[in-house]
């Protein structure tokens, strides 16, 4: 792959979640059901930062954690200069150590550090213009290592492309709120990450279907209610993101 395929990769990346009109109010508006000025957010899958952004305008302190070279660098250009936002380069996993990380150069949002996802893409349709071109050895943090470093989490934002429940493996914590994100072909990630939600506390979901950053139900669902919605064409038509709280009643 070469350097010039590699840039227009970023760069599309770039363009789709920074350029796009109205997306970065729509962002601001749902994670402000969830977070005021002044909390703690871990941005994990940080990507180009258009999460990281909206946790910053809406005040809030961010850890942002990216394991690509590439992704670390424009993160650290848009945001190095903020004192609210610490940018992490590391993978983040259910233990502490290194992992390999797999890389789409063409495609930058599809890093994974799961052979097992990137296995399964492989084989999907849906999937079938993306090539993992090669690998890197990366450092690898947990949730829990995060915490005791920066403190609990009012929330954290989890897009790592299959590797969510390797992360929530790594926690110990109840964590006030968090989102995932799920895919119509992987429904198996999501009710594994319910399931370690559900070992850590009484969880209340939702779900936010494609970029539409919106909730999709009128009432938060309690576990089984929700994996029912999963399985239903709901749940199977799109990607988008799982949203948990914690019930504190």
């Amino acid at each position: 792959m070469s350097r010039t395929q590699r840039t227009l990769g970023l760069a599309r990346s770039l363009f789709i979640y920074h350029a796009i009109p109205g997306r970065q109010n729509r962002l601001r508006n749902i994670y402000r059901q969830f977070v005021s000025a002044g909390d703690l957010v871990f941005d994990l899958g940080a990507h180009v930062g258009n999460r990281t952004r909206a946790f910053n305008a809406l005040g809030c302190r961010v850890i942002a954690v990216d394991p690509h070279p590439d992704c670390v660098l424009i993160l650290t250009t848009l945001f190095g200069h903020s004192p609210r936002i610490d940018i992490l380069p590391s993978a983040v996993s259910e233990t502490v150590g290194h992992v390999a990380l797999s890389i789409s150069e063409r495609h930058p949002t599809l890093n994974t550090i799961d052979p097992e996802w990137q296995n399964d893409r492989e084989q999907d349709p849906r999937f079938g213009a993306i090539q993992w071109n090669h690998t890197l050895d990366v450092p690898s943090t947990t949730l829990d290592a995060l915490v005791d470093s920066y403190g609990l989490p009012a929330f954290v934002k989890i897009d790592v492309e299959g590797a969510e429940p390797r992360i929530l493996n790594g926690l110990s914590h109840r964590l006030p709120a968090l989102s995932f994100e799920y895919l119509p072909g992987s429904i198996g990630n999501a009710r594994t990450c319910i399931n370690r939600l559900s070992a850590l506390g009484t969880y209340r979901f939702n779900w936010s279907p494609g970029e539409s950053y919106q909730l999709a139900s009128a009432q938060w669902l309690d576990r089984t209610t929700f994996e029912s919605v999963l399985t239903t064409t709901t749940g199977q038509v799109e990607s988008g993101d799982i949203y948990a709280i914690l019930d504190k009643t």
